[in-house]
């Protein structure tokens, strides 16, 4: 989810399961309903993640799951960009940044929501992602000049950690097991993607297209981590996937990475940046319905009380609801 600023005209991020894109913000408008389609097709392949992270990993190792999902997802990238007959960027100084973005906003996060994928189901993982944007605004307040906390802001952030601990549960912050670290990894991914939506900023004013953002990010960080996977996971020694497992490793690199993005790029072109950040509140919810009917997860009482309360948080960052209320005639602080 972007920097949700009332007015603001600076570069902003989208950030989600996938990864993080800058955009330019643009004035919210309606959305027809091929837009609204859309919308929830991207919110089915955003929380189709973790979904299919979550069948990934009761067979694939960690990095296995991530560097499929990068290298693949880079090589479809790459092939879409010269089909639009679009090219990379050359320059030393903007492989730099895209390396330092794939590690911030895939290497990083991707594989903290794998390893805490073994121990949380996929909704839960997904709710616990969604904190996302309260971090950016933390991390926004004090890296930025013009994106500074304000009252609204802190109330949604308030509220939205006060979720993230009703959803951890008093027990598991008592005790320093895989109860309380695999939340704290998810929690991690979050707080990575929002240094990442921060860092990349600066694509902007280096003139890179969104498309090529994305793309210079997910080979960056192939080429990061392919290497480290070869010498920890060994790829040669294990068994062949399942079927199931191969499916989801290809859904992880084609749908949820490669179409996402190319789904993500034709309704910013048409709706705007501002419109699109609703798919944060759609992509936990893509991804508990999918955990519950298909990997028979359950989530428990705490978990959707969380999920209100980081809702909450969302909506009070976002600023939309409040500014109808107010210009309906209400009292407005």
């Amino acid at each position: 989810m972007p920097n949700t600023l009332k007015g603001i005209t600076t570069p902003t991020a989208l950030r989600y399961a996938g990864g993080t894109v800058t955009v330019k913000s643009a004035i919210n408008k309606s959305m027809s309903p091929l837009e609204w389609g859309l919308l929830i097709a991207l919110s089915v392949l955003w929380g189709g993640s973790f979904f299919f992270n979550g069948v990934a990993v009761r067979e694939m190792p960690i990095l296995t799951v991530v560097v499929v999902r990068v290298a693949m997802g880079a090589a479809i990238l790459f092939a879409v960009m010269r089909v639009m007959g679009l090219r990379m960027p050359t320059e030393g100084r903007i492989w730099r940044a895209f390396f330092c973005m794939g590690f911030l906003n895939n290497a990083v996060p991707f594989t903290l929501i794998v390893w805490g994928q073994v121990y949380l189901s996929s909704g839960a993982a997904s709710i616990l992602n969604a904190t996302t944007p309260l971090f950016t605004v933390i991390v926004a307040h004090f890296l930025t000049s013009d994106e500074k906390m304000t009252g609204g802001r802190l109330f949604g952030v308030g509220a939205g950690f006060v979720g993230v601990i009703v959803m951890i549960g008093g027990n598991s912050l008592s005790e320093f097991g895989l109860d309380f670290l695999a939340p704290i990894a998810i929690l991690g991914a979050a707080l990575s993607y929002a240094f990442a939506g921060v860092y990349g900023r600066r694509f902007k004013d280096f003139g890179v297209t969104p498309m090529a953002t994305a793309t210079g990010q997910v080979i960056a960080s192939s080429v990061m981590l392919v290497p480290v996977m070869l010498v920890i996971d060994q790829p040669w020694n294990l068994p062949m996937p399942s079927m199931a497992v191969s499916g989801a490793l290809l859904g992880l690199a084609v749908l949820s990475t490669a179409l996402a993005y190319v789904i993500y790029f034709r309704i910013l072109a048409t709706a705007g940046a501002t419109n699109i950040l609703l798919v944060t509140f759609l992509v936990p919810v893509s991804a508990i319905l999918l955990g519950i009917g298909v990997l028979d997860e359950i989530l428990l009482p705490k978990h959707l009380a969380g999920m209100a309360l980081i809702g909450i948080g969302l909506v009070a960052i976002d600023g939309r609801l409040w500014a109808k209320v107010s210009a309906k005639g209400y009292p407005s602080d």
